[in-house]
């Protein structure tokens, strides 16, 4: 084996280990905190200081990960094509 084929497997490995990593994150933990409000739920105005809810997750300061958004999909074309 020549250091390039080691150095490819090692970090295929570790790729595949973030990679899992992440799916068993989006399978347990789903939602994040929302990066505009900062999980707050509320945004405040620059001038007038009022507060409104934040519209990117509906003030409730979560928003669901990209990797479970891929996940749902699939179990939802999963569902559609496995009943019919």
């Amino acid at each position: 084996m020549t250091p390039a084929d080691s150095a490819s497997t090692v970090l295929f490995l570790a790729l595949l280990l973030v990679t899992l990593g992440y799916g068993v994150t989006c399978w347990f933990w789903p939602f994040k905190a929302c990066r505009t409000c900062r999980g707050t739920g509320k945004l405040r105005s620059p001038f007038l200081r009022a507060i409104r809810l934040c519209p990117p997750c509906n003030g409730t300061g979560l928003r669901l990960r990209a990797g479970r958004r891929g996940i749902n999909a699939a179990r939802r074309i999963h569902r559609a094509n496995h009943h019919h």
